[in-house]
């Protein structure tokens, strides 16, 4: 799916808390030494610095990306790592003092051994949380992986990725290119499928990631590896005379105990990852006090029309397959998904990806007078201001979805996709995003909707989604339909 760079930032926040508490306990004992008393947060001065420490660290773990590759680090590398991190930190905390003129106020014996104890705890902390991390690699990950590979090469493939798992892989199955050996269990790992029905295999199942690792005198499958591509999913290439790939993120890393060429539709920095979920939580607070309010005044509006709950909740498709509820303000009867099948052939969308009408009756207070005039209620209201989706920045805060992004399909829609529709779920889905404000209401045909998704996930960076938020409030107020 969409590069994996973009999940690595949840696993260096664990290193970053390690961290935490290597500053906090190294500033304890430097203001113990300097001071006698092992609390320096009972003095306000030393508990602001304790805090701008605090914000120094991680803005610089974030943008001098300081955990990249933390787990493959070797001793030597870690300890150089360690201490130019440490560096940095201090320099800036310097700058900080000299900026507020504040320098005076503060013991320097003080910030000199925070930065010599952290050197050292810190590097003794990181070392501490890798082997732990280490000790957990057999556990079966978060992000599935399908081997490709031989009859020869299987044992040793497997091997290596089981002993080397930092990433936390599971692995998902085994395909052999030499035979076909379905069913077969080789060093613990079930073969799921031969080469002729791997597409079949991989279009029932959700695989996140592929290895291949074939022997250098046999042919590179592009048709395969495109296939891939086209799904979404991210390939990894052992090196040995691989092909470019035109259109596609390529760079070497290391996997297992491989060097790999992977190839990916797009990818994100640990920065940039940090600042989309930044905004997505900063967003989702602010959108979930603004549900609060709205529900003051929608709320009843619902249950008058139509007594029930307020609150529809739907499951969803989301980023690489997993299932979630969705929430919106119910802006249909109760009855409206039997209904939903009754008017299928009225459906703008024709192969049923989508449901799309030019008039719903199932939205609350729509209706059709003797005359032929529609005239609409409280449901279009909702609708039309896109007031439904307000109770969707839960699922922000959850992480279910984003402020932007593809929006999640359907479980009965996601079914009837072909391989390469199934891309757009490369990313979180969003709760507004490239096709709603390109107009939504007047697209009707859904490769021009994936078009659109595939192009947002391309061309993706934080000014995207900036640029993407600003249209979808001018959207709203326009009250042009987009939205």
């Amino acid at each position: 799916m969409y590069r994996r760079k973009s999940e690595r930032w949840v696993k260096h926040i664990d290193f970053m808390v390690v961290d935490f508490i290597a500053l906090q306990i190294s500033f304890i004992l430097s203001y113990w030494i300097r001071i006698g008393n092992p609390n320096p947060y009972g003095e306000q001065i030393y508990l602001n610095i304790a805090v701008i420490l605090t914000l120094i660290d991680v803005l610089v773990a974030i943008f001098f990306e300081s955990f990249k590759n933390v787990t493959k680090r070797g001793y030597y590398n870690e300890f150089a790592m360690m201490v130019k991190h440490v560096c940095l930190v201090l320099l800036f905390l310097s700058f900080y003092l000299f900026s507020v003129q504040a320098g005076a106020d503060y013991s320097r014996i003080i910030v000199y051994l925070t930065g010599a104890f952290y050197i050292v705890l810190g590097y003794i902390f990181r070392l501490f949380w890798k082997k732990c991390l280490k000790n957990r690699k057999k556990e079966k990950g978060k992000r599935s992986l399908l081997i490709i590979t031989t009859r020869s090469l299987s044992v040793s493939t497997i091997c290596n990725i089981q002993n080397n798992n930092y990433e936390q892989f599971g692995i998902e199955g085994l395909v052999l290119t030499d035979e076909d050996a379905t069913g077969e269990s080789i060093a613990g790992v079930k073969v799921v499928s031969d080469i002729p029905h791997i597409l079949e295999y991989t279009s029932g199942k959700w695989i996140d990631e592929v290895l291949f690792n074939l022997p250098e005198d046999m042919p590179y499958p592009e048709k395969l590896a495109d296939s891939f591509y086209e799904m979404g999913i991210v390939v990894h290439t052992k090196i040995a005379g691989f092909p470019e790939r035109g259109g596609k993120k390529q760079f070497v890393e290391r996997m297992g105990g491989y060097t790999v060429l992977t190839t990916s539709i797009n990818y994100s920095s640990l920065r940039q990852s940090f600042l989309k979920r930044s905004m997505d939580i900063l967003g989702g607070i602010v959108g979930c006090l603004l549900t609060g309010i709205l529900i003051l005044f929608v709320g009843p509006a619902i249950y008058i029309q139509s007594p029930g709950p307020i609150f529809f909740s739907q499951v969803r498709v989301g980023r690489n397959g997993k299932r979630f509820h969705m929430y919106k303000f119910r802006s249909m009867y109760l009855d409206a998904e039997e209904r939903k099948k009754e008017l299928m052939e009225k459906n703008r969308i024709s192969d049923g990806r989508m449901f799309k009408l030019d008039w719903d009756p199932r939205i609350i207070g729509s209706k059709e007078l003797p005359d032929g005039t529609l005239k609409k209620g409280i449901g279009n209201f909702i609708r039309e201001w896109s007031l439904d989706e307000f109770p969707q920045f839960f699922n922000v805060l959850k992480g279910d979805m984003s402020l932007v992004g593809t929006r999640p399909p359907t479980v009965d829609e996601w079914e009837k996709y072909e391989l390469h529709h199934r891309a757009r779920l490369a990313v979180k889905p969003g709760i507004t995003g490239l096709w709603q404000i390109s107009g939504r209401s007047k697209i009707t045909d859904f490769e021009e909707v994936v078009q659109l998704d595939m192009q947002y996930i391309n061309q993706w960076s934080i000014g995207l989604d900036i640029k993407i938020l600003l249209k979808t409030v001018g959207a709203v107020f326009g009250k042009d339909g987009s939205m």
